[in-house]
């Protein structure tokens, strides 16, 4: 498994990366695309709102199952991957790189630095 030290994550296996411009990037870890298996499916109808810390913005469907998709920060959503439409096996094949899902202008940004670093999302898996 892999876990960029360069990302923060959350309980519910998403992680973000911050951009300089204060945007940020949000996906699912490699842990959750393993266990959920072949990605079949990303529904994302939540571009142009603004979702809080812990609110659905989203569900990623498997083969056998549907998960939803937290919100790791307050912010606006502003784009989706739309290459996950035709492709939802990029966040399988690249989950931190081609796989992002959403793009998210932070309105809370300091909600960021609360979450878990690499070491700390890499013992709440393995507790």
């Amino acid at each position: 498994m892999n876990f960029p030290n360069d990302l923060k994550y959350t309980k519910d296996h998403e992680w973000v990366r911050v951009a300089d411009d204060g945007t940020a990037y949000i996906g699912i870890t490699d842990f959750a695309q393993s266990e959920l298996g072949e990605l079949v499916y990303i529904d994302v109808d939540t571009v142009g709102d603004t979702i809080d810390e812990g609110d659905e913005f989203g569900a990623v469907e498997a083969v056998k199952t549907t998960s939803d998709l937290f919100m790791p920060a307050s912010g606006e959503i502003l784009e989706f991957n739309e290459e996950l439409e035709d492709a939802p096996e990029l966040i399988n094949e690249d989950p931190y790189g081609k796989g992002w899902i959403v793009k998210v202008k932070l309105t809370e940004p300091d909600q960021v630095g609360a979450l878990l670093d690499a070491d700390a999302y890499q013992e709440e898996i393995n507790a």
